[in-house]
């Protein structure tokens, strides 16, 4: 996958060929896409033993009651069975929709934690992929998949049914079905492009007004709030008219279809009608009885039903690969255990878990963000020898945090040079892949503090999360949290925010996290911020301990933390 436009991605545009693969690899999701097709289809052959039960139900109502209840058995049998399988095709193409967008949900997330410095993707826009974006996949995967699957099938099933029944009444199907394939490929083609305009409209909506709630106190410190209303009233109202249009053309195709369909019944019901009376006006080869005909009569609208179904979902199919569209365009997630090609080795590690240990320094380095007047850091220049721990310290807006967000790719370098083990960091590049990470404001995701945990490494041992999390002083409240036992506290749900969780608690989830992570060089931005003084002289040790045996730079205001420093370089005033 690649990167997002923060504009609307419209210029994106893969091949018909690569989208349809690019769907297909999502919609399998490690999953048999053939499962909810495979009930569709069994739900035809139910209509067949339907049919066959109602028109031999009619025939044998001369001979009494005991004659028609094998037949109305049959129907009740055809019916609850149609009901079932019905149910369970839906649910199993929920199922396999669900798989997709998860796995597809965490690739997105992933891409967007390891995006350029540069790169115009915004949050909002990435937020319209995550939610908007990959629940347009939900009813292709769901619906649109297993209805053309069985779309290809189905109506055959029911076609040699109906020859059995009647050989002409299977013919008057497949002429008919002739224009009903035309109206189908021309409902689509009109339904493509206005459906992935009104998609591209409604993305553009959702990201834009993401950002603007995001920076809404700006918005509101320069009195932009008018102008930003108007200019989200002005895409709302091109969306609500992009949606009537598409509801237009939706509404106007699906009457040509159902008219195709009424007209291919009636012309079978003329059909039986004139042959059970004997008053064809032209020889045809068959004389039907009256359970024939009931039965091609009840089998002729099962005929359309799987070619309608289909066309119900096709929405879906235009919404799913103007997705695609624009999902295609994210960046495939960096592994953590890749590390950029200009990256050197380094010596043996002094600990056994980990990589080497490398040397870090910046020479003369200058930070200035895009539209920014004036350097956030400038003529930066300091060593951080390996194994060893630098602490930079300084005024709120000196730069310390600049300064580790330029080492993750996420600042950009206007000037200088930062070197690791002698060689230079290319511009844009990363060490986030050699790196482990806990910034002031610890990010939780929605789920378990075992996999807020495994967000630095999926592949993490029970024992190694266990050590990580006694190592980070987290014992105790996992204890408390499970009854007793860690393991169960460990399973313990949290909410985005966090809910439950103490400042320092929160920041020894994210060391804990960083010191599982097996990486040679540890990133702290405010460790200890906003906590008391018992608290803070607690979490210095445990600080102290998970930088032996690492590279590591520490952005503070602490002077106790400082003091576990080998080397405190302090950053000059804001200019």
């Amino acid at each position: 996958m690649m990167a997002l436009s923060s504009s609307d991605l419209a210029s994106t545009d893969p091949t018909p060929r690569a989208r349809r693969q690019w769907l297909k690899t999502i919609a399998q999701g490690g999953r048999r896409g053939d499962a909810a097709a495979a009930w569709l289809m069994l739900d035809s052959i139910a209509a067949i033993g339907f049919a066959g039960g109602l028109a031999g139900a009619i025939v044998a109502v001369p001979a009494g009651a005991a004659a028609i209840l094998p037949w109305v058995a049959l129907v009740v049998l055809s019916g609850g069975l149609r009901g079932l399988v019905v149910m369970l095709a839906t649910r199993t193409g929920a199922r396999q929709a669900e798989v997709a967008k998860v796995t597809l949900r965490r690739r997105i997330v992933a891409s967007a934690l390891h995006r350029d410095p540069g790169a115009p993707t915004t949050t909002g826009v990435l937020m319209a992929a995550v939610v908007d974006e990959v629940d347009a996949l939900d009813g292709y995967i769901a619906h649109f998949l297993p209805a053309r699957k069985a779309g290809a099938i189905a109506p055959f099933l029911i076609l040699i049914a109906t020859a059995f029944a009647s050989p002409v009444a299977a013919g008057i199907l497949v002429v008919t079905l002739i224009p009903f394939i035309v109206a189908m490929a021309l409902a689509g083609g009109a339904a493509a492009d206005k459906s992935r305009r009104q998609f591209t409209a409604l993305a553009r909506l959702t990201g834009r007004f993401a950002d603007r709630v995001r920076a809404l106190p700006v918005v509101l410190a320069f009195g932009a709030e008018d102008r930003e209303a108007h200019a989200l009233g002005v895409a709302a109202d091109e969306l609500a008219a992009r949606t009537m249009g598409v509801l237009r053309v939706a509404f106007l195709c699906s009457g040509a279809l159902e008219f195709f369909a009424a007209l291919s019944v009636a012309l079978v019901a003329v059909y039986c009608g004139f042959n059970l009376l004997h008053l064809l006006p032209f020889q045809v080869p068959e004389q039907i009885d009256l359970g024939r005909a009931f039965f091609v009569l009840a089998l002729a609208p099962e005929f359309y039903a799987p070619m309608r179904r289909l066309a119900a979902t096709y929405h879906d199919k235009q919404a799913a690969e103007t997705a695609a569209d624009r999902l295609i365009a994210l960046p495939a997630p960096i592994p953590v255990s890749t590390m950029p090609a200009s990256l050197p080795p380094t010596p043996r590690a002094l600990r056994p878990d980990l990589p080497a240990l490398p040397a870090l320094a910046f020479r003369s380095v200058a930070i200035r963000y895009p539209d920014a007047e004036q350097d956030a850091v400038s003529d930066l220049s300091f060593d951080v020898p390996p194994g060893r721990i630098v602490v930079l310290t300084g005024p709120s807006g000196s730069g310390k945090t600049s300064a580790l967000h330029l080492l993750l790719g996420l600042a950009p370098l206007v000037a200088g040079d930062v070197v690791i083990d002698g060689q230079r960091i290319p511009p844009g590049g990363s060490l986030a892949p050699r790196a482990s990470w806990a910034g002031q404001h610890p990010l939780i995701i929605a789920g378990t503090i075992r996999e807020n945990l495994r967000l630095a490494c999926p592949d993490a041992t029970d024992d190694a999360i266990d050590r990580a999390v006694v190592q980070a002083g987290l014992r105790p409240m996992l204890m408390a949290r499970g009854g007793g036992r860690m393991a169960a506290g460990l399973d313990t749900r949290l909410d985005a925010r966090g809910g439950g969780l103490c400042g320092g608690e929160r920041r020894r989830l994210a060391l804990a996290r960083a010191m599982l992570k097996p990486a040679p060089i540890l990133l702290l931005d405010e460790p200890t911020a906003h906590l008391d003084a018992l608290s803070e002289i607690a979490l210095v040790t445990t600080i102290a301990a998970a930088c032996r045996g690492r590279t590591t730079l520490i952005a503070t205001h602490s002077d106790r933390l400082a003091g576990i420093a080998d080397h405190v370089v302090r950053l000059g005033d804001p200019a």
